[in-house]
């Protein structure tokens, strides 16, 4: 039996880069067998370099799909970042992969969207109905908890003023690397997998709001209060300080998810999945690349 042809889609990407590195370096897959989409080939001559076949893939345009999909066996559907339009986008995709013969899509989805008060919710939903009603022979979703590094945007003005507004309350988020979801992604579209599974991918522990402030302090050495605010007071700071209110709705539904309770739970798919234990939040802010990006020292 042939070894499959992997393809992933956004590859040019922060996570799209941490799944080829995961498959090639860490899970010994032949270049050969990679497939790589993105809408700016040039972006991954790197990748290229190494052997990997790249091609163009526009999920605005899906004509341009049949071309990218053509000879791939399973593909990792990695979610878009345009909020309001990917559930087109991802329709296009799973419509492109049932012709082209797929045999397996994974997608990154989001913790227990059906259920969340995040904004953009309803897309991960859509797109997990979509898979469920398709005749694809095969689907994982990743439900992969907020990445560590989404602190990164937050964080350096936080520390500047050494407050952290939050309407959170004492709900708690276990979230996880970036890096870690990669390989996560890497295993499913790789390693042979149930027909149909959901896999709730989360960090060993859950922190709440005031939890993580005293972690970052301690990494830093720079003090922070968590002050608590509504969602309408939060939202309205972020928009007073230049944050266009759409965007500042969808930061500040995430606080209310987090109130919720549910980006708590815990689980032990990750382990499961990948055979190892994801990053703490101690580990991630330890490393020298968030220390450089929090303070600007090394």
């Amino acid at each position: 039996m042939a070894s499959p042809t992997l393809l992933v889609t956004g590859a040019a990407g922060h996570l799209g880069r941490r799944v080829l590195h995961h498959l090639l370096d860490t899970l010994d897959v032949p270049s050969t067998r990679v497939i790589a989409t993105t809408r700016r080939p040039a972006d991954l001559a790197d990748w290229t370099a190494r052997g990997v076949t790249v091609r163009a893939a526009d999920f605005d345009a899906p004509s341009s799909l049949p071309a990218a999909f053509a000879g791939a066996t399973r593909l990792l559907l990695i979610s878009t970042d345009a909020i309001g339009q990917r559930l087109a986008q991802h329709e296009a995709v799973v419509a492109a992969a049932q012709t082209a013969g797929i045999e397996h899509v994974i997608y990154t989805s989001m913790p227990d969207p059906s259920r969340s008060l995040v904004t953009f919710a309803p897309e991960h939903a859509g797109t997990e109905k979509l898979l469920e009603t398709s005749n694809l022979p095969g689907w994982t979703v990743l439900r992969n908890q907020w990445y560590f590094e989404n602190l990164l945007f937050s964080l350096p003005p936080i520390l500047a003023s050494g407050q952290w507004f939050t309407a959170a309350g004492e709900g708690r988020l276990a979230h996880i690397g970036r890096d870690d979801l990669g390989r996560a992604a890497a295993v499913a579209l790789a390693e042979p997998v149930l027909p149909k599974a959901v896999y709730e991918l989360t960090g060993a522990q859950a922190y709440s709001t005031a939890e993580m402030a005293a972690l970052v302090s301690r990494a830093t050495g720079r003090s922070i209060d968590v002050i608590q605010v509504s969602v309408d007071a939060l939202v309205q700071g972020m928009v007073d300080h230049g944050v266009q209110e759409p965007f500042a709705r969808a930061l500040a539904s995430s606080d209310r998810n987090i109130a919720a309770g549910h980006f708590a739970p815990v689980t032990d798919h990750y382990q499961r999945l990948t055979g190892v234990t994801p990053r703490s939040f101690e580990q991630w802010l330890a490393e020298p690349a968030t220390r450089t990006a929090l303070t600007g020292r090394t």
